[in-house]
């Protein structure tokens, strides 16, 4: 692009490209030399609105927001509140929470809108800020993902998010060729004067009763980016081994993998060796094996950038959205058996105790003995050996020893010890859902979570050591609001949370110890991990407070994580490895971004998560669709104003109890002892109790789970008149639109009459 382009060109450009700064915008229009002293002014202007950092940063701001910037609304809690987030986050961490209050001159404010807003810092228990719009800004107009309901004039679209309560009017031209019945992604378009907002149909995604449409909703409703350019296939199709040149042969040791057993990818190996030093009786020489990703992923590479995009691979039940091609995922960074790969790697001395002594990183060559998993390499623990583990009984062997080392340790340093079940959904041939259990949690799991565990450590303390830029994984503690909320929680339940002192796992631990065995097991279990913030990655190093670890970095999954990538490059870089021109260590590009990317990733990470619940909340309604009516045992595991949540135990899966069939009675939500209080009886329910609920409804194509409380702790609930003749959802919706349409046909009808 020869000219320069306008500031409403670059506040489009930018709406579309959330994030970026001066080089990709010059990047973008192709502004090259001297035109960027030019393009500097039009930068300088969208900084004082707030649309690009300034040039300079105040020390002292770089611990919070400034005090006007661009927001995007992510929507509204339960409470009818609005919240959004920062565009451009500038603390160091993950994107801070910030409740919108906006006036009736701000117009409707719906999720993906941007707004400039001035900003003031608060304390809250669910948000540090508060914003007053200035004015709405251009951006990417919402997406709507629903079944199409064709009309006489264009038609409707019924959305599949189980939080919405309305439709979506679709015009004649509008409906994109779209089909009675069809699962659609559609535009907003904006409001009309009277009746529904409107959209326009932009793809059309086939039958929703399919079964892999299930993951498909999921895809398309959070942004996972599921294809990849031709660009980046045609990139990695050209990808070749690296010379062994230069780098240490490993071939020798006995590196095996350990995996799920239906596992695709392979990107770490692990070997233990007793070490002859005389110096270490009892100790090990741990080898963690990685596959060498930067080699093939190099910065500024159509597939980098594809990478940090997606931030990390998102997993679902019938498939897998991959971070890369599985031209390099599937292979060339597959730690097959027997194949040589190129690889990163980290030699850890431990003694009797569990303690690591001294580390080591190696770029090199390995070969996998043996690709086992965790049930096997569990019955061969066991003493029960088949065709692939016979050969390496020893090797076997020497890996669980140490692992007891490093539980030894462990235990010692007591990180969080939370007991929380873990589903696995199984799949037919079809792709519909056989059976839903909890998955086994195996010595060989731990194994290996404690072998990767250390090398993440090693990783971090060798780039700190050799002070070079990294992300880390970081999590911190809990806020003293979410600590004595725990506290309320335990106190109520009869055990004790140390108060007055520096907050360690040790303690949480204490508490979870009191609470085993005994009927509010589950309850503190729960109540402790909702206390606990999100981890995520930052440039800075803040610690990890649940492992109880002061430096923790992410580098065993660079297959799957952007951020082990990233830690790849900065051993590449400080070791000095491949020599300069080598381009596949850390660029000046990736340290400028630093803390960007690391927010970016963090909320790919969030995004990632929310689509893979969402996928089993809809797996598990469609799965008890057919058992409406039958009577379930749970646990409630939420308590709000609207109603309770509970956890029903053979699934795991969550449902609602709506606040209005509790009793005929206004309930008042306490919200410090999370209970429902009746105003007249003094019924309380909350956290953690048992209940016996009916399954009213199970919508499949929302998730969502209705359910009928009919005992609580072995008492039965007075039946509430709300629920007689009582509509579900679907119901409820369709009486919403005619009261929506009688009112606006009696609207009309006064104007035509005035």
């Amino acid at each position: 692009m020869n000219r320069l382009p306008t500031l409403d060109e670059l506040r489009d450009w930018l709406a579309q490209n959330p994030g970026a700064g001066v080089r990709e915008i010059a990047r973008a229009f192709g502004i090259k030399g001297a035109a960027r002293r030019d393009l500097r002014a039009l930068t300088d202007a969208l900084a004082a609105e707030g649309l690009l950092p300034r040039r300079r940063v105040h020390a002292r701001s770089a611990d919070r927001l400034p005090p006007v910037a661009v927001l995007e609304i992510t929507g509204a809690d339960g409470d009818g509140d609005l919240f959004a987030v920062p565009v451009e986050a500038r603390l160091q961490g993950a994107a801070p929470r910030i409740l919108v209050i906006s006036g009736p001159r701000d117009g409707a404010l719906a999720p993906g809108d941007r707004v400039l807003a001035k900003l003031q810092e608060v304390r809250a228990p669910d948000h540090g800020y508060e914003a007053r719009p200035i004015r709405k800004l251009g951006g990417n107009a919402q997406r709507v993902l629903g079944i199409f309901r064709a009309g006489s004039q264009g038609g409707r679209i019924a959305p599949v998010d189980k939080g919405a309560d309305r439709e979506w009017m679709v015009a004649a031209g509008d409906t994109g060729g779209a089909q009675e019945g069809e699962l659609v992604e559609a535009e907003a378009l904006g409001r009309a004067h009277l009746g529904l907002p409107r959209a326009r149909v932009v793809a059309r995604l086939g039958d929703p009763g399919a079964a892999r449409a299930v993951s498909l909703i999921a895809i398309h409703q959070h942004g996972i980016r599921d294809h990849f350019p031709d660009a980046v296939i045609v990139e990695a199709d050209a990808m070749v081994a690296p010379d062994p040149a230069g780098r240490r042969d490993l071939t020798a040791l006995p590196l095996m993998t350990i995996d799920p057993h239906d596992a695709r990818d392979h990107d770490d190996a692990v070997t233990a060796i007793p070490d002859d030093d005389p110096d270490n009786p009892g100790g090990f020489v741990l080898w963690v094996s990685i596959a060498d990703v930067a080699h093939f992923v190099r910065p500024g590479s159509e597939l980098d950038r594809e990478a940090r995009m997606r931030g990390n691979s998102t997993y679902f039940p019938d498939r897998v959205v991959p971070m890369l091609p599985d031209r390099l995922s599937a292979d060339e960074c597959s730690l097959h058996e027997g194949v040589d790969r190129a690889c990163l790697a980290v030699r850890m001395v431990i003694d009797a105790r569990g303690e690591k002594r001294a580390h080591r990183f190696e770029r090199g060559i390995m070969r996998s003995r043996a690709s086992l998993s965790y049930g096997q390499a569990q019955a061969a623990a066991d003493g029960h050996h088949d065709d692939a583990t016979a050969p390496l009984s020893a090797e076997i062997d020497a890996l669980f020893a140490a692992y007891r080392a490093l539980r030894a340790a462990r235990a010692r340093r007591q990180p969080l010890d939370l007991d929380l079940p873990e589903r696995r959904i199984e799949l037919t041939a079809d792709g519909r859902v056989a059976s839903v259990a909890f998955r086994e949690r195996l010595d060989a799991h731990r194994l290996v979570e404690e072998f990767m565990v250390l090398a993440n450590v090693a990783a971090a303390e060798e780039l700190v050591a050799r002070r070079s830029p990294l992300l880390f994984r970081v999590h911190e503690e809990p806020s003293p609001e979410k600590l004595e909320s725990l506290r309320e929680v335990a106190l109520a339940s009869g055990f004790s949370l140390a108060k007055g002192q520096v907050l360690q796992t040790r303690h949480l631990n204490n508490l979870l110890a009191q609470a085993e065995g005994s009927e509010f097991d589950e309850l503190i279990n729960m109540a402790t991990l909702r206390s606990m913030p999100q981890a995520y990655y930052a440039a800075q190093n803040f610690g990890h407070f649940g492992l109880a670890l002061r430096s923790y970095a992410h580098f065993t999954s660079p297959i799957r994580r952007y951020a082990d990538l990233i830690v790849h490059r900065a051993l590449i870089s400080a070791h000095g490895w491949g020599g300069r021109g080598a381009g596949d260590g850390l660029a000046p590009d990736d340290v400028e971004r630093l803390a960007d990317t690391a927010v970016a990733i963090s909320e790919a990470e969030r995004r990632s998560m929310a689509a893979e619940r969402d996928t089993t909340d809809r797996y598990l309604a469609a799965f008890l669709a057919d058992r409406v009516g039958t009577e379930l045992g749970g646990r409630i595991s939420g308590v709000t104003r609207y109603g309770l949540f509970v956890k029903l135990d053979e699934t795991g899966a969550d449902g609602l109890v709506p606040v209005r069939t509790l009793g005929d009675e206004y309930f008042r939500h306490d919200a410090e002892a999370q209970q429902l209080v009746g105003e007249h009886s003094g019924r309380a329910f909350g956290l953690g109790q048992r209940v016996l609920v009916k399954l009213a409804e199970a919508e499949p194509m929302t998730g969502g789970l209705l359910l009928e409380l009919l005992e609580v702790e072995g008492e039965a609930v007075p039946r509430s008149k709300a629920r007689k003749g009582r509509r579900g959802p679907v119901g409820r919706m369709a009486g919403k639109m005619r009261a929506r349409k009688a009112k606006a046909a009696k609207k009309s009808a006064r104007k035509q009459k005035g």
